[in-house]
């Protein structure tokens, strides 16, 4: 078997899989349509999180969506528009949402939320801590009565699947942020969950592969490709031709639109989130916390404080919506009241695409259309979070070994 392959996509998917393939000596060029300083793997929350075991595919994400979808400023929006695609990503997503359905996804997802928890401590350990990664845990924050019974709820399946949590009260909310006053009906605190920088973790990343000879053509835009019978040989791009021995295609939510030029269908929507990082703050957070009822996530990152959130359904190329900054704003404010933020000017607020399945879980796995070709994508917001798990299995994918964990339920071709 060549010991050659060709990834597309810079994302920290598409690097973890260059990381974990060029360990085992493989010759890797790596395509990316960018240059590796900007996109979702760098503005997001920074969450690695165990916690985050139930699929986005939920029968009350569908509830609640259909009360939120139309409105702009709704933590999940989409965006009405006639798109067959949309439509028929809809259409399963809408099938995916139920509780049986949920109920079977959910080890798959745990597997894969353990084993990347483990190998990202086992990368910070190997590349040292460039990225601040800081195991102290995450916070499910909420308000109501009504969030605070299903996150006990979701607590008590954790335990069950092993994953230690603690429900405090507000006082004690309060007691673990001293710095800041914190206006909530309680919590629940999973330890296992870690954060980091994710612009560091890039850019560590890329350094290092770059030492060890991988070969990153950024700025790169793939057209085409040459295939010999049920192979894949040479992927085409603007800056020329790449010879292909095995393919990996790793490219976030432009998958559909670079898998398509292979004759391969993916069901897969682009979902936008905004962040907005805040620098050296007077007083801060001392954990994560993903303020439930509002939807945004928390997190100090040293003297910085990033704050994020809203699912937004628009399409590839659609405008930023400052209205959503200002809804993650308010509902920071809310939980925080004395947090000393004001809202940014449109130009300093930050958003990327998150690749989003119909059913919450990645595509992990081969596609039978060709013999050299193992697709990685779909993380929605649980890239950073499943990414070193997702380059270990693609490694072994690639090389025809027995996977770490089984891969059954991430299939491409599962719809």
């Amino acid at each position: 078997m060549s010991k050659q392959v060709t990834i597309i996509g810079g994302g920290v998917i598409g690097l973890c899989c260059a990381y974990y393939l060029q360990k085992e000596g493989y010759e890797i060029t790596l395509i990316e349509r960018g240059d590796i300083t900007d996109g979702t793997s760098f503005g997001n929350a920074g969450y690695v999180s165990p916690s985050h075991f139930i699929p986005l595919a939920s029968p009350g994400i569908v509830a609640q969506g259909l009360r939120w979808m139309l409105s702009s400023t709704s933590p999940f929006y989409i965006k009405p528009r006639l798109n067959l695609d949309l439509i028929r990503w809809l259409m399963t997503f809408w099938k995916q949402a139920n509780a049986q359905t949920v109920a079977k996804n959910i080890p798959p997802l745990n597997d894969i939320l353990q084993l990347s928890r483990e190998l990202t401590s086992d990368i910070k350990n190997e590349l040292g801590n460039r990225f601040r990664m800081q195991e102290v845990g995450c916070f499910m924050l909420y308000k109501s009565a009504a969030i605070e019974k299903h996150e006990i709820e979701l607590a008590k399946q954790a335990s069950q699947l092993q994953i230690e949590t603690k429900i405090l009260n507000a006082q004690e909310v309060q007691a673990m942020e001293p710095d800041v006053q914190v206006d909530v009906k309680g919590g629940v605190l999973y330890p296992i969950d870690c954060h980091l920088h994710p612009g560091d973790l890039m850019r560590t990343l890329k350094e290092h592969l770059l030492r060890a000879g991988v070969k990153l053509q950024l700025n790169t835009t793939v057209t085409g490709f040459e295939k010999k019978g049920n192979s894949v040989t040479a992927v085409i791009t603007n800056k020329g031709k790449f010879e292909c021995s095995q393919l990996v295609l790793a490219s976030g939510s432009w998958l559909p639109v670079v898998s398509e030029k292979l004759g391969v269908s993916i069901l897969l929507q682009a979902g936008k989130g905004y962040s907005m990082t805040y620098e050296n703050m007077q007083r801060n957070l001392r954990y994560p916390a993903i303020l439930v009822d509002k939807r945004v996530a928390m997190t100090p990152m040293g003297a910085d404080l990033r704050m994020g959130g809203t699912m937004e359904i628009s399409g590839l190329n659609s405008p930023l919506l400052e209205k959503r900054a200002q809804a993650i704003y308010n509902g920071a404010k809310a939980y925080y009241p004395d947090l000393p933020v004001a809202l940014m000017p449109k130009e300093k607020i930050w958003y990327g695409l998150r690749p989003l399945t119909p059913d919450g879980l990645p595509y992990i796995g081969p596609h039978s259309k060709y013999t050299n070709l193992v697709i990685a994508g779909g993380h929605a917001m649980l890239g950073l979070s499943l990414a070193a798990a997702t380059g270990k299995l693609v490694e072994e994918l690639v090389a025809k070994k027995k996977t770490t964990i089984d891969v059954a339920a991430f299939r491409p071709e599962r719809f």
